[in-house]
């Protein structure tokens, strides 16, 4: 039987933008979500959500897994593809750290109706 690669999606939000930051990583059917990720924009809340998400691959020592997340800049960032600037260079600075040498972690983006992080995070927010 072939081993099947890990998906882990990843999202983060801030209310007001800025705002106080939550995250949320979903693998395996559990959503883990802190809800005081601290002051920031939305986008430092989804780079502490893609690095959230590749710590708790690392912690688990998953080899074959896929990070998932709809923000497209950051994924373009973590990537290569687009330039960071401002705080996301820092950010850019940790996610590296913690991917480390080799092939780079694999990186998807989805819409966010399919991120099943963001779906978590929209029910704590009722309309």
């Amino acid at each position: 039987m072939t081993a099947r690669r890990t998906k882990i999606y990843f999202d983060g939000g801030c209310r007001p933008n800025p705002g106080a930051m939550e995250i949320a990583v979903v693998t395996g059917g559990t959503a883990l979500i802190e809800t005081d990720a601290g002051f920031g924009t939305s986008l430092d809340a989804e780079w502490l959500a893609l690095i959230a998400a590749l710590r708790l691959a690392r912690a688990r020592g998953l080899a074959d897994f896929v990070l998932i997340g709809d923000a497209a800049g950051v994924i373009a960032q973590a990537r290569g593809a687009a330039p960071a600037r401002g705080t996301a260079l820092r950010h850019l600075a940790v996610y590296r750290a913690l991917a480390g040498e080799g092939p780079a972690p694999r990186l998807r983006h989805v819409g966010r109706a399919q991120n099943l992080a963001g779906i978590a995070l929209a029910k704590r927010h009722p309309r």
